[in-house]
C-alpha cells in the first residue's frame, strides 16, 4: 500500500514529462469568415474567396522584425540568430522567381509586415493581404513564438510566411479526407505546452477551409503548411493514424501554388497605359496582371477598371528600392468598379497590379488611365 501513492506520482510525472516533450503548433487568430448580400450568387462569392487574400502582382512586401529600442513590449524583440532566420526564409520563398518581391525596411511604420518573438504568445500570421487590415505600426501581423535557429523553427519561419503570401493550414483541406479523434485532438491541444482553447482548436484544427480557399485540389502531406500529428489524432486516411511527420521545407506543391499564383518569370510583358485608351485585362478568374504608366505631366488622374467583374486594383510607385502601393481599392461583392484617384508626378513610373476574382463575361474587363 505504500508504493501506491508513489507510483501514482511517477506516472503523473511521466505524463507531464510526455506533455512538455510535444511541439507547439502555429496558432492563427481566429477571424469572423467573410459574408456576401444575398443578391451576390454563389459561384461569384465562391471566385471571390478564392482569390481574395491573394497580393497583387508587382507588390513589393515589406517587413520589420521589432527590435531593442522600440516602443513596444520588450517580449516582442527578435535575438539576431532568429531574425537571420526570418531574412532567409524570405529570401527561400523569393526564389522562386515570384511577381511579388520582400524588402526588410528600417522602421515598422514603413512595413506591411512587422513582426514579434514573444515566446509567451505562441506563433501566428495574418493570412495574405488581411495583414493590410493591422496598419498599426506598434502592432504584429506576425509572430514567432519559439527559436528559429532548429530545424524545427527553420520550417516555421517558413510556415508563417507561407500564411503572409495567403497559404492556409494544410490539414484543413477539405479534399484532406480526415477524420479526426476528436475528443482526442481537444485533450491533446487543451495540454500544454499549446493549452488552446476550445475555439483556437476548432479554428486550427478541426474547421475544414471552404473548397475556394484551398490552394490546390489535393492534399500535400509534406506541405511546410501542414502540422505533424502524434498517433491516435487521425483517424482516417488509416496510414496516419500511427501520426504524420512532413518531410520539411518547401515541397514541390508548395513552390507551384506559389509561383502559379504569383507569376513572375511566366508572367506576360508589361503594357503601357496611355490616358483615355483601355487595355483588356485579358485575365481568367483569380489571376493577375501588371501595368506601367507613365505620367507626360503632373495632375490628378483616375484608374479604373470597366466592366461586370471583380477585382482589386492596387496603385504603385515604381522607385530603385522596389515597389510603394500608394493606392488600392476592392470592389469584390459590390456592383461598383475598382477605381483610384490620385495625384501623380511627371518624371515618375508607376506601375497598376490587378487581380481578377469573377467576372460576368470572360476576358472582356478593361483598365483605364484618364
Amino acid at each position: 500500500m505504500a508504493t501506491a501513492p508513489s507510483t501514482k506520482r511517477s506516472a503523473k510525472s511521466t505524463k507531464a514529462a510526455a506533455a512538455e516533450t510535444r511541439p507547439r503548433y502555429c496558432a492563427q487568430p481566429v477571424q469572423t469568415p467573410r459574408t456576401f448580400d444575398s443578391s451576390v450568387p454563389a459561384g461569384r462569392a465562391s471566385a471571390i474567396l478564392s482569390a481574395s487574400k491573394k497580393w497583387v502582382n508587382g507588390t513589393t512586401i515589406t517587413y520589420y522584425c521589432f527590435r531593442k529600442g522600440d516602443a513596444v513590449p520588450s517580449a516582442w524583440f527578435g535575438v539576431a540568430s532568429d531574425i537571420a532566420a526570418v531574412d532567409s526564409a524570405f529570401a527561400t520563398w523569393a526564389r522562386l522567381g515570384l511577381g511579388i518581391t520582400f524588402k526588410k525596411v528600417d522602421h515598422a511604420a514603413d512595413a506591411m509586415v512587422r513582426i514579434g518573438f514573444d515566446q509567451n504568445d505562441g506563433s501566428w500570421s495574418y493570412v495574405g493581404r488581411d495583414v493590410l487590415n493591422t496598419r498599426d505600426p506598434a502592432e504584429r501581423t506576425l509572430n514567432y513564438g519559439w527559436p528559429l535557429t532548429t530545424p524545427y523553427g527553420g520550417d516555421t519561419a517558413l510556415h508563417e510566411i507561407g500564411h503572409t503570401l495567403g497559404l492556409e493550414h494544410e490539414h484543413q483541406n477539405p479534399n484532406a479526407g480526415i477524420t479526426w479523434n476528436r475528443q482526442a485532438v481537444l485533450d491533446y491541444f487543451r495540454g500544454p505546452p499549446n493549452s488552446w482553447p476550445d475555439d483556437q482548436i476548432d479554428w486550427n484544427i478541426l474547421r475544414k477551409i471552404p473548397v475556394a480557399e484551398v490552394k490546390g485540389t489535393t492534399w500535400d502531406p509534406d506541405s511546410v503548411m501542414e502540422y505533424q500529428f502524434e498517433a491516435g489524432l487521425i483517424q482516417a486516411p488509416a496510414k496516419y493514424s500511427t501520426g504524420l511527420t512532413p518531410k520539411g521545407g518547401l515541397s514541390p506543391a508548395d513552390k507551384s501554388w506559389v509561383v502559379e499564383s504569383y507569376p513572375g518569370a511566366k508572367a506576360p510583358a508589361v503594357p503601357q497605359l496611355k490616358v483615355g485608351l483601355s487595355q483588356l485585362l485579358k485575365l481568367k478568374a483569380g489571376e493577375t496582371r501588371v501595368f506601367e504608366f507613365a505620367p507626360t505631366r503632373t495632375r490628378t488622374y483616375n484608374v479604373g477598371t470597366f466592366g461586370t467583374s471583380d477585382t482589386v486594383l492596387v496603385l504603385f510607385e515604381v522607385t530603385p528600392t522596389g515597389n510603394v502601393q500608394i493606392a488600392g481599392n476592392d470592389d469584390s461583392g459590390t456592383d461598383l468598379n475598382a477605381h483610384v484617384s490620385m495625384r501623380l508626378q511627371k518624371g515618375r513610373k508607376y506601375q497598376v497590379g490587378v487581380r481578377l476574382y469573377y467576372a460576368d463575361a470572360a476576358l472582356e474587363t478593361s483598365l483605364m488611365v484618364w
